[in-house]
């Protein structure tokens, strides 16, 4: 089952933060770039289109990224606040959902307030985006009937998104500055502490603190320990080095140290998880 190759959308190969089984052949994961003023807001819209047998399920595991989620599919429309550890979604039948990464700031502009009440949970769509969440609800589901694995379908289905997110611009200044937060953690991998992002930052511990609890309902040193770890899911995927040299590579002290912490979020040695890649 492959999807189309034109412009609108494009087919990824499994990202670092997606614990795929490589075996895994439920679904199709369309991901469309976001450009314009909607690119403050959102990162990027993901669309799974999925087929499961009758009587089979397929588990999906995601170390998701510091940012708030809104999905839409045809059973359930909700807000996703972070998910602190391992993230997990059950496939079965066949379905499709539409989903936004949203940008570290604009989890709190569409909540309309702090979003630490919201880690490790979600909540009706309609909590926070009141009649607009119904609304666009019936959009992107009227969208998505006419052929969920269809360009204009998918295109549809964002534009009633950007119609409904266009009330939250401009960001505001301290959106801004999470959002600098964030892209510092993920783009600087010699940071491993947050004694380091506050040099950078120029902000003292107990302000970033504040900051990031505010903004994503966390703290900055989830936000380092998340894309080590996600990282280190990417190496270990590739198969091109060892455990020992991801470890280094990565700032842990030892092997040891990258091992208890992979297995503790996601259930799996990084042995384990870098055998599933063997072929």
């Amino acid at each position: 089952m492959e999807p189309d190759t034109t412009p609108v959308h494009r087919r990824e190969t499994i990202e670092r933060a997606h614990l795929r089984d490589p075996r895994d052949a439920s679904h199709v994961m369309y991901r469309h770039e976001v450009e314009g003023p909607l690119a403050a807001l959102v990162q990027r819209f993901w669309i799974p289109v999925w087929s499961v047998p009758p009587g089979q399920e397929a588990v999906q595991r995601v170390l998701q990224y510091p940012v708030c989620l809104v999905v839409v599919t045809p059973d359930y429309a909700r807000f996703y606040g972070v998910v602190s550890g391992l993230s997990t979604t059950t496939l079965r039948g066949e379905g499709w959902a539409v989903g936004v990464m949203l940008t570290p700031a604009a989890g709190a502009l569409v909540a309309g307030g702090p979003v630490a009440s919201y880690t490790d949970r979600a909540v009706d769509v309609g909590a926070v985006l009141g009649a607009d969440g119904a609304a666009l609800t019936e959009r992107v589901r009227a969208a998505m009937a006419a052929g969920p694995h269809s360009p204009a379908a998918h295109a549809e289905a964002m534009a009633a998104y950007d119609d409904v997110l266009r009330r939250f611009l401009p960001v505001d200044e301290e959106g801004v500055l999470v959002d600098r937060v964030v892209a510092l953690v993920e783009s600087r991998h010699d940071l491993t502490r947050v004694d380091q992002l506050c040099a950078e930052t120029g902000l003292p511990e107990r302000a970033l603190q504040r900051l990031v609890h505010r903004r994503l309902g966390l703290t900055p040193k989830w936000l380092v320990q998340r894309r080590r770890l996600q990282e280190a899911a990417g190496r270990l995927r590739e198969r091109r080095t060892t455990v020992a040299e991801v470890a280094a590579d990565l700032g842990y002290a030892d092997q040891p140290h990258l091992t208890r912490d992979f297995a503790r979020v996601t259930g799996m040695t990084p042995g384990e998880f870098a055998a599933r890649y063997a072929g």
